[in-house]
């Protein structure tokens, strides 16, 4: 396993002698300095225990060295609502290494302690649930990650994980799909924290030619109701794609990036990373 003093992921992670901040408040501290930089960011997806737990350390670890502003780890689960063909096989492969959410949470702790970039889980609630809300965002701000999206979780019905998340000081991530009504963006927008997850695409994630034509009047629509940022994410699986970031504030990139480990390992994977960090942070330009 990589030696995390030799990380140098956004530089390697430092200890200031300021009072700390609250993981969520260290993600919107990085994404609101990408915005002030008129840059979009770049927000790389992988799954926990793929190709196996210490091959998916070291690749959390290489998109953070390649230019991810965010990473978003995905724990394996049976029944994934959202997830593709690609990311499905990848899930599989992961449980039947016997990855479990104990090993999940450990591979966060070290993840969050070899690199500065803040790290996100996109996690179903039934995870959340089985654990205990309460226990499982404490358990998350401990390991040091900033936030979890809840793919099938409503705002409306979130009362319970929204308690735990505000004690625990971590960010809920809700998204924002093409369908959704005004009433219900304006839900995401008052109860989320951190950034606003719009699809750019319906139907579950994978590689698309094109995205969604309606993702501009998405992200205009969210921001009619909220000043978090909103990166644009399912179907996002091109430089091209992801430069369309220039619309969002970042572009979340999951299915192209484990399609590219699973075939070519850690150096194909650090090649698509820098491309797509390098098509989302020129966007504006």
């Amino acid at each position: 396993m990589p030696d995390p003093s030799a990380v140098r992921s956004g530089g390697p992670r430092t200890d200031d002698a300021a009072e700390p901040q609250a993981p969520v408040e260290r993600l919107e501290g990085r994404l609101d300095a990408l915005r002030r930089e008129e840059r979009a960011a770049l927000v790389a997806y992988g799954v926990a225990g793929f190709p196996d737990l210490d091959g998916s350390l070291a690749a959390f670890r290489a998109m953070a060295e390649a230019g991810a502003d965010v990473l978003e780890v995905g724990p394996p689960y049976s029944d994934p609502l959202i997830d593709g063909p690609v990311i499905q096989r990848a899930v599989t492969a992961a449980l039947d290494a016997g990855t479990r959410l104990d090993d999940v949470m450990g591979l966060v702790n070290e993840l969050t302690a070899s690199v500065d970039t803040p790290v996100v889980l996109l996690v179903y609630y039934n995870l959340v649930a089985h654990r205990g809300p309460r226990r499982f965002a404490s358990e998350l701000a401990a390991a040091g990650a900033c936030g979890a999206v809840v793919p099938d979780l409503p705002p409306e019905e979130a009362g319970e994980w929204l308690e735990a998340t505000g004690a625990a000081g971590i960010a809920p991530v809700f998204l924002a799909a093409p369908t959704s009504s005004d009433t219900r963006l304006a839900a995401v927008a008052k109860a989320g924290r951190g950034f606003v997850y719009a699809q750019a695409s319906l139907g579950v994630t994978g590689l698309r030619a094109s995205l969604a034509a309606g993702i501009e009047e998405l992200v205009g629509r969210v921001r009619a109701h909220t000043d978090l940022p909103v990166c644009a994410g399912i179907g996002v699986s091109s430089s091209d794609q992801a430069a369309a970031a220039r619309l969002a504030d970042g572009a979340i990139v999951g299915t192209a990036l484990v399609r590219r480990l699973a075939e070519t390992g850690l150096p194909g994977l650090r090649t698509l990373t820098t491309e797509l960090a390098t098509a989302v942070h020129t966007a504006r330009r």
